[in-house]
């Protein structure tokens, strides 16, 4: 099989703490395969797409879906806003060149009706055209990953692995973060203070 990724290691296909709903839009079927039948060993949930009109078709109908249900609404009323901003995907992982549409012209109609969404781009030209595409989206949408890569590099970052490293470097537990299910949204907030806060404590010591 022609593929750009390496098989997970049976020891890495242990089931993940959270689970997550992936959309994945991915014009290679050998590939897209591969994400969705590792993610969902981890026991996550993948919707595949392999052009950028269907990836985006599926991600109005789900965000439409959820938005406007009576479930969605009541949880809107008793949760705190930032539980309430992704209704539909937790991630959605884009390749920048699909037929029909590309993932920069995908991640640019659904960051208009959903800015919160998270998504992570893969290409073969990250570093040579896309890169600055993708800072244009948003401040905060700077995730992606260049292939050729591993899927265990792919399922860490939508896993937030570096993250929580990062923040057990600052002696924090990372299980009872772990406890209260967060968004990515949530820890990748939570860190940034803290590490505005170690900033600070450093630079009074000095």
């Amino acid at each position: 099989m022609n593929t750009i990724l390496d098989e997970f290691d049976s020891a890495e296909c242990t089931v993940s703490s959270k689970p997550l709903n992936i959309l994945i839009a991915e014009d290679e079927i050998d590939i897209a395969a591969l994400y969705k039948t590792v993610l969902e060993k981890r026991n996550h949930k993948a919707t595949i797409t392999t052009n950028g009109e269907d990836c985006l078709n599926a991600y109005h109908e789900v965000y439409q879906s959820n938005r406007f249900s009576p479930s969605q609404q009541l949880s809107s009323e008793s949760e705190p806003i930032h539980r309430s901003k992704s209704p539909s995907f937790d991630v959605v992982v884009l390749d920048c060149k699909m037929p029909q549409m590309n993932g920069i012209e995908v991640a640019k109609e659904i960051l208009a009706v959903n800015p919160h969404q998270r998504i992570i781009f893969t290409s073969a030209y990250i570093k040579d055209t896309v890169i600055d595409s993708i800072k244009n989206l948003k401040q905060s949408m700077k995730e992606s990953v260049q292939k050729p890569f591993e899927i265990k590099r792919l399922v860490d970052l939508i896993e937030d692995k570096m993250v929580y490293q990062e923040l057990r470097r600052l002696s924090i537990d990372i299980d009872i973060i772990k406890a209260v299910k967060p968004t990515h949204e949530e820890i990748s907030d939570l860190l940034e203070r803290l590490q505005g806060a170690h900033g600070c404590k450093s630079n009074e010591r000095e």
